[in-house]
């Protein structure tokens, strides 16, 4: 398929997991990608993986310096961007009680403060028909133990989709959120175990954990012009797990 040839597309978060999975689908499909994130090994992996259309900055959606850079970069080398896919993000459990303002702050300043930031500065180069897509969760939906702050944060980020989707009417600018379940990435094996998370996909629906292609595949419909009437809305890719 050819539905995103020609397009540029910025993914935070995009050395591993579901960004990396984004970005594989999104080159398939004719995009070139800029890979943003912290871990420079994890970025040059994934462009040596996906070739010519990918290239990756190292940065944090935390630091506006950072984002300035990116965003500079892209300017200079493409002109615009058709797709910002914001999905970097980071969680860790702690229950109430246990909740430390080290916690809260890490939590917040990557799943809020870099989701805003990721789209406002992107404003300037988005094209008309360019889609946003943010990467919200199962959690924000739901009630997780010891994991409050996190479900918080993604609870905000469907609230972001909905009031931007309103600051963005008559702009051709479309904002959504893609929401993954439990999906085989290295950052839920590290926070859940292995063992763990594989007994969880077991009780969706689905009966299974999926993979990052598979939120690729959502996430190139949402960025493409099958999702042309689609924005401030949610797309679940859970196997079911928040929807029974």
């Amino acid at each position: 398929m050819s539905r995103l040839q020609g397009k540029t597309a910025v993914v935070t978060g995009g050395g591993s997991g579901i960004g990396l999975g984004a970005a594989r689908r999104f080159v398939e499909e004719g995009a070139f990608v800029y890979l943003f994130g912290r871990r420079q090994e994890a970025l040059d992996a994934a462009v040596a993986e996906l070739g010519s259309s990918a290239r990756a900055i190292r940065g944090s959606v935390t630091d506006l310096a950072d984002l300035d850079r990116l965003y500079a970069t892209v300017k200079a080398e493409r002109g615009g961007i058709d797709i910002v896919f914001a999905n970097a993000g980071t969680g860790s459990f702690a229950p109430l009680g246990e909740i430390t303002l080290e916690h809260y702050e890490q939590t917040f300043d990557v799943n809020v403060k870099g989701v805003i930031f990721t789209v406002q500065k992107a404003l300037p180069l988005l094209k008309d028909g360019a889609s946003i897509i943010l990467t919200g969760s199962t959690t924000g939906v739901m009630g997780t133990p010891a994991f409050s702050i996190y479900s918080a944060t993604k609870a905000a980020v469907r609230n972001l989709a909905r009031s931007w989707a309103l600051d963005l009417r008559n702009t051709g600018i479309r904002v959504n959120v893609l929401s993954p379940g439990p999906i085989k990435t290295d950052l839920a094996m590290e926070v859940v175990g292995e063992e763990a998370f594989v007994a969880l996909g077991a009780t969706t629906p689905a009966g299974r954990i999926g993979e990052p292609a598979e939120t690729g595949a959502v996430a190139a419909f949402l960025a493409s012009s099958d999702s042309s009437f689609m924005t401030g809305g949610e797309v679940f890719v859970d196997g079911g797990f928040a929807q029974v």
